[in-house]
């Protein structure tokens, strides 16, 4: 890596000022960053760590809505959200592994967006707002591509807030040397409807199976889903699977995941 200087903010404000300086990046868990810093494929002149915030740490209900800050840890959502969004502890505790779930955070996923993490299917799969240190955005407006996101320059996303589904369950069919999602599929069922999110399949990153969502808002059962079939059209393939196959493992996970849900 290459010489660089690091600050450690209590505050978000202090944190927010620490980023006004040029090349400054903020390091939230540093499981993607710190990688990229190894390669040399970053350089940036100082890093602003986000741990030691201790507002951004941490879950709360808020009327029935779960807030977990920004900088909380994944296994942390694992062991403490499963009261009321089981589908999301779920989601948390498979994670990669130990060391990554100790150490990576729910903001820092979602503000990096790769297109095969597990937490952007759980926001969009939600209709979750995420919190800047500047505003309030919808997940659905959040998510912009491949590693885009609608984050300016120097915004902070400083909490995640979920609302409460009827039943939710997450379904991850694994690349299993980096326990990414080749696909994976949140399904979480509302009193207004169902929303359907996957990950991992598409080059535009995360998306909202809105057909699927369609059958599973009239009838939320796994037979609903007979009949329907997913584009292969802007599917990745890799050396792991064509994008046939990833498309036809959308539907192999949701219904999984509807069988599953609760």
């Amino acid at each position: 890596m290459y010489a660089f200087d690091i600050e450690r903010p209590t505050t978000i404000a202090d944190a927010v000022a620490a980023l006004k300086s040029d090349e400054a990046q903020p390091l939230s868990g540093g499981q993607t960053l710190i990688p990229t810093l190894k390669s040399r494929l970053a350089a940036p002149s100082k890093l602003v760590s986000l741990s030691s915030i201790s507002e951004m740490v941490g879950l709360s209900d808020e009327g029935g809505v779960l807030r977990i800050g920004g900088a909380t840890k994944h296994d942390t959502v694992a062991k403490e959200a499963g009261g009321s969004h089981p589908g999301l502890a779920g989601l948390a505790g498979k994670i990669g592994d130990p060391a990554v779930r100790h150490r990576g955070t729910i903001g820092g996923s979602i503000a990096n967006n790769d297109p095969a993490a597990c937490y952007p299917a759980a926001a969009l799969a939600h209709g979750a707002t995420i919190v800047t240190d500047r505003r309030e955005i919808a997940a659905d407006d959040f998510f912009t591509g491949m590693f885009d996101t609608a984050l300016e320059e120097g915004e902070i996303v400083t909490a995640v807030k979920f609302p409460r589904p009827e039943a939710s369950n997450y379904q991850k069919f694994e690349q299993p040397a980096s326990r990414f999602a080749m696909v994976g599929v949140f399904v979480a069922k509302f009193a207004d409807g169902v929303r359907v999110a996957v990950t991992g399949a598409s080059e535009d990153g995360v998306f909202r199976w809105t057909e699927g969502e369609e059958a599973l808002s009239a009838n939320f059962s796994p037979d609903a889903l007979d009949g329907l079939s997913v584009s292969a059209e802007g599917m990745i393939t890799d050396l792991h699977g064509s994008a046939d196959y990833r498309a036809h493992l959308v539907k192999v996970m949701t219904k999984r995941a509807v069988a599953a849900a609760r």
